[in-house]
């Protein structure tokens, strides 16, 4: 089986070959002709001298270029590695020496804007730029003779994701052929999308929740994806939604949050979204609230992680609250363990363990924390949660977040509640920083809605109102901003950092 042939294949276009695949920049792109840059695609890497099991990096904007080189990659037997646009040279440097890529496209602005890496990869032999520049992928495009697809394995690899770093280097996870076809089924199954239906993804294609809901998972349901070549803003999102009017809307809840600033005539283009749906960090009470009154709908939850590509946990559309995380997918296995293995009764936490038919194969080049990982078909996923009386399961925190602070373990996560819905906070976010003793301490970082001293003043008296005295943090700052990843994700050990240079100063 080949997975770019189970989405574009002669069955795949049947079906929907003549419905359109992408919109992008004024462009639109039907199945059969994105299937046809497919084919050319797998066929240019071929005579570029890219062999079945060979990583190709992706270094492109969200365009149906970028798609297509993607898929392309798979269909030629090659991993296609999506790049994030926004990383240093020197993590572009540490994927390249991890993946041991055989060669990278990459956009011209982006070989403009890195010309020392990019000259050491053409170099080598190892580039071609997509746009002005040489050697050319375009003419290569052009000039490349036809080849078959190539005939995998479902457990040949066919593309890797790299975890965003939230706790250091980003590793790089194995996917396989296997891995594509599940793509879609929360689409399908919860969110009753299908043929014709649009979705629009604010998260770009390199992050797996994007890979699936803009990407794959469109393709495998004959849906039309909305791309959005650069990093999204609130103003030329809703110009897209008031554009395309998609059915579904995909997005984080730092993104929802900016979305309520516009005006109140661009945010009325929302009301003709169906299903809104969020991931990637807890959705705060007051947003999915707030939300609710500017557009009439609710905001859906999903689980999943770049270890599954695809969604594990969905919230069904009659069961949006601020706290559920989602129930299992059919299909998907679920089980919540103490760290002695022992399965949790209802209502007390676990450590989530999942059983995905997406499951990735491991992390390259890290055979412990593999076998640390994964067992026996099961994914061990760090994530801590409770499952309520309906089979919801409510997201507590992670595991390797705990803090024992007086003989007790407390979750981040619980301060960052407490201060939920404080109208003087924007967002709140908790990390353990040692204290001059060597004991782990609480510090709670808030950004501010007015002044800092508000912000600070509002998060002290709801820790103290709230919470026990073990369970309140040690400090209380105030950021300008917080530290993200790509992905949109906290950093929090860049807190960390910023608190233990301000302690460093003080001794």
């Amino acid at each position: 089986m080949n997975a770019a042939e189970h989405l574009l294949g002669a069955e795949a276009l049947a079906r929907h070959g003549a419905r359109i695949a992408f919109h992008c920049d004024g462009e639109s792109v039907g199945y059969a002709e994105f299937a046809g840059r497919v084919e050319r695609a797998a066929s240019a890497l071929v005579a570029l001298g890219v062999r079945p099991g060979d990583r190709v990096l992706l270094l492109l904007r969200d365009t149906p270029e970028f798609a297509a080189a993607w898929l392309g990659a798979v269909r030629a037997g090659a991993v296609a590695i999506g790049l994030n646009n926004k990383l240093s040279e020197q993590e572009y440097r540490y994927i390249r020496t991890d993946s041991a890529a055989r060669l990278a496209i990459i956009e011209d602005v982006f070989a403009r804007a890195r010309p020392d890496l990019t000259a050491e990869l053409a170099h080598e032999g190892k580039l071609v730029v997509a746009g002005e520049g040489s050697p050319s992928w375009r003419e290569a495009l052009a000039r490349a003779p036809a080849v078959p697809a190539f005939d995998a394995l479902p457990e040949q690899p066919a593309f890797w994701l790299y975890s965003s770093g939230t706790t250091g280097k980003p590793k790089g996870i194995i996917h396989s052929h296997k891995d594509i076809p599940p793509a879609g089924q929360v689409q399908r199954e919860v969110f009753g999308l299908g043929p014709g239906d649009v979705v629009l993804t604010t998260s770009k294609l390199f992050f797996a929740y994007a890979l699936e809901m803009g990407f794959l998972g469109s393709l495998a349901i004959g849906a039309t994806s909305v791309l959005n070549p650069d990093w999204p803003d609130i103003e030329p999102v809703a110009a897209l939604v008031a554009r395309y009017a998609p059915t579904a809307f995909f997005s984080v809840p730092s993104f929802y949050r900016r979305l309520l600033a516009l005006p109140p005539d661009q945010l009325a283009a929302f009301r003709c979204v169906r299903r809104f749906v969020s991931a990637g960090e807890r959705m705060p009470a007051p947003v999915l609230e707030q939300w609710r009154r500017a557009t009439g709908c609710d905001i859906l939850g999903v689980y999943g992680m770049s270890e599954t590509f695809c969604v594990c946990l969905a919230t069904p559309p009659d069961q949006a609250t601020a706290l559920r995380t989602g129930k299992p997918l059919a299909g998907i296995g679920t089980r919540l363990l103490t760290p002695e293995g022992r399965e949790v009764p209802q209502g007390e936490p676990g450590v989530l363990w999942v059983r995905h038919p997406a499951l990735a194969l491991g992390y390259a080049n890290r055979p412990e924390q593999t076998a640390a990982q994964y067992r026996d078909g099961w994914f061990c996923t760090n994530d801590v949660f409770t499952r309520d009386a309906d089979g919801c399961f409510v997201h507590q925190g992670r595991s390797d977040e705990l803090v024992k602070i007086a003989g007790q373990y407390v979750q981040p996560g619980e301060l960052e509640e407490a201060v939920a819905g404080e109208a003087a906070i924007g967002e709140a976010v908790c990390a353990p920083v040692l204290d001059a003793d060597g004991f782990e301490r609480l510090a709670l970082f808030v950004t501010a809605r007015g002044t800092e001293a508000a912000a600070l003043s509002a998060a002290a008296r709801a820790c103290e109102d709230k919470l026990p005295r073990h369970k309140r943090p040690k400090w209380i700052r105030a950021v300008s901003e917080l530290p993200r990843t790509g992905t949109g994700k906290v950093q929090r050990f860049r807190l960390r950092e910023i608190l233990e240079r301000e302690l460093a100063g003080k001794g």
